[in-house]
């Protein structure tokens, strides 16, 4: 049983998540006022920011627009994705996060990436000094490999606590995590976010119509999405997009969701028109049909171990 994440006043976190990323970058202020009342209306109840985004920005912004409702979401932030994963790292930069939040207490704090060079001991004291202190309610890890994530359970139980969700990225044509990071935060009761269910835009079929966008202007994800049969996928999904009469952004998104570990996606988007079909995934119900359909789209990644005599 994977853990069930509430807010404040005991509302539950809702099956996908807002992204963040983009509030004081690719999203103005009226624009993330917009975005941010449309998750609301559309049920969302779970927001994730980062120290690192947008220089603070988008941190300031959301902490701006919670206002009353607070109490019923669910605020997560990161720390540690630059400058390390030692104490003073973590806590100084939480301290800065919450105060752009505006936040007594922040929801859920990651560390936003694995430190290799730091030992993990001193990264989860951070953490658990930072819950004991009532300044956070859970603890997270994002970009962690599932052994790293076995190794912070371990660890941050010598402190008390939990390692309660993780950040992994996950869709369509980046299906890594099925193989040893899904069935480990199942068998762990850990939480799971996956970022970029839209494949930084690729499933929405906006660049097989010519269309820009984050591929387009950011070398780092044009070379994540680079490959042919990623796009060859992509193509495929808005074919059966077209034939069923759904938006194959909702697909894509509806499809991360629909693993069977029950995975909480985070969307996100630049405008709330664009945010539309991702937010509409929140209702659409996937057949098992249509989601071995979609999965047949792109390779099931191998198993974690070579014995294939003893798989099932």
């Amino acid at each position: 049983m994977t853990h069930a994440l509430t807010s404040l006043d005991g509302t539950p976190a809702s099956r996908l998540a807002f992204g963040t990323m983009q509030f004081g970058g690719r999203a103005d202020e009226t624009a993330a006022r917009e975005m941010f009342e449309a998750s609301i209306a559309g049920g969302i109840t779970h927001f994730d920011t980062a120290y690192v985004y947008n220089d603070g920005a988008s941190e300031e912004i959301l902490g701006g627009l919670l206002r009353d409702q607070r109490d019923r979401l669910i605020i997560a932030t990161k720390a540690a994705y630059t400058g390390g994963g030692s104490k003073q790292n973590i806590q100084d930069s939480f301290a800065i996060s919450r105060k752009r939040l505006n936040l007594d207490v922040v929801d859920i704090l990651y560390m936003h990436r694995f430190d290799p060079d730091t030992d993990l001991h001193e990264s989860m004291e951070a953490l658990a000094e930072l819950k004991q202190q009532g300044l956070i309610r859970y603890v997270g890890v994002s970009n962690f490999a599932a052994w790293q994530v076995v190794k912070a359970i371990t660890i941050a139980a010598k402190f008390d606590i939990t390692v309660d969700i993780l950040q992994p990225m996950y869709n369509l044509v980046k299906r890594q995590a099925e193989v040893e990071i899904l069935p480990m935060c199942a068998d762990q009761g850990v939480a799971c976010a996956p970022y970029s269910p839209l494949g930084g835009g690729l499933l929405t079929g906006k660049y097989n119509a010519g269309k820009g966008g984050r591929l387009t202007e950011d070398d780092r994800y044009a070379a994540r999405y680079g490959l042919d049969w990623m796009h060859a996928a992509a193509v495929g999904l808005s074919d059966v997009a077209a034939e069923i009469g759904v938006n194959a952004a909702t697909l894509a998104v509806a499809w991360a969701a629909a693993h069977p570990m029950g995975p909480t996606p985070i969307i996100s988007a630049r405008t709330a028109q664009q945010l539309e079909p991702s937010l509409a995934a929140l209702d659409y119900q996937m057949s098992d049909d249509l989601y071995d359909r979609l999965a047949a789209l792109s390779p099931t990644p191998p198993p974690a171990t070579d014995r294939i005599e003893e798989q099932q």
